[in-house]
């Protein structure tokens, strides 16, 4: 077992709403200024730019994870991560069949930037990515452990794309074995959630530009770098979370 620095909720300038500063090896050499070992590529409904980052990451020590955030038919953010970044395409395609027929406005939203490792534009993706898919979040959450992934309900403290300001609850019966915390530490998000009290509650800084990476991260006693141990990680509550280079109260 060992202990790792790990930041799984991080944006490149694929999302619209992430800065155009972030490019594969940009995010590669803040993450490893911030002290990380793990990072991993969540885009707005898309995989595009893991592999791109990934090989960026290459002989650095910094390992990133494939992995994609989802917005559900109820608007609620899901993180979804994978060992792989052809695991995170395949369920790139079948998220695109889900989301609506339009293009993305780019006068309106920002540009949608496909990468290589290098940072250089290689393509735009046209489609409207910054909207809701018709899936709902318990069906995401089941395919993702069906494929073998992790899905983590996304900041589910804040007061918008979240279980609890969208839903008002987390469904009973999520397969989810972590909920992430976007805003507060854990005793004070039980305290204004009491819905929360008893899930595993991991950080991550959610970062759309190069500051916010590893403002929020979540350090795991791991066996390995891969899904299965972060998942076990988190359902036995070997773990701690770290907001702006503070330790908070553990969650093991």
């Amino acid at each position: 077992m060992a202990l790792y620095r790990a930041d799984l909720h991080v944006h490149t300038a694929l999302s619209p709403c992430a800065g155009e500063e972030m490019i594969p090896p940009l995010i590669v050499a803040a993450a490893l200024k911030a002290g990380l070992q793990i990072i991993a590529i969540t885009d707005h409904n898309s995989a595009g730019n893991v592999a791109a980052v990934q090989e960026a990451a290459r002989d650095t020590g910094l390992t990133v994870l494939a992995g994609m955030e989802v917005q559900t038919r109820e608007e609620v953010h899901l993180v979804c991560l994978f060992d792989t970044a052809e695991e995170a395409m395949e369920w790139q395609a079948d998220v695109y069949r889900y989301l609506p027929a339009g293009e993305n406005r780019e006068d309106y939203l920002g540009a949608q930037l496909i990468l290589d490792a290098a940072g250089k534009e290689i393509g735009r993706e046209k489609r409207l990515l910054l909207t809701s898919t018709r899936l709902g979040a318990e069906e995401v959450a089941a395919e993702i452990n069906k494929r073998g992934g992790l899905c983590l309900p996304a900041h589910v403290d804040r007061p918008s794309y979240s279980l609890l300001a969208n839903l008002g609850f987390i469904p009973p019966d999520l397969p989810a074995v972590a909920l992430e915390l976007g805003l507060f530490t854990q005793e004070a998000a039980c305290k204004q959630f009491p819905a929360l009290t008893g899930w595993s509650l991991v950080a991550a800084s959610d970062a759309h530009y190069l500051n916010d990476i590893g403002r929020r991260v979540t350090i795991y006693d791991l066996k390995a770098i891969n899904i299965n141990a972060l998942a076990n990680a988190m359902r036995q509550k070997q773990f701690r979370v770290v907001i702006c280079g503070e330790e908070t109260n553990s969650d093991k």
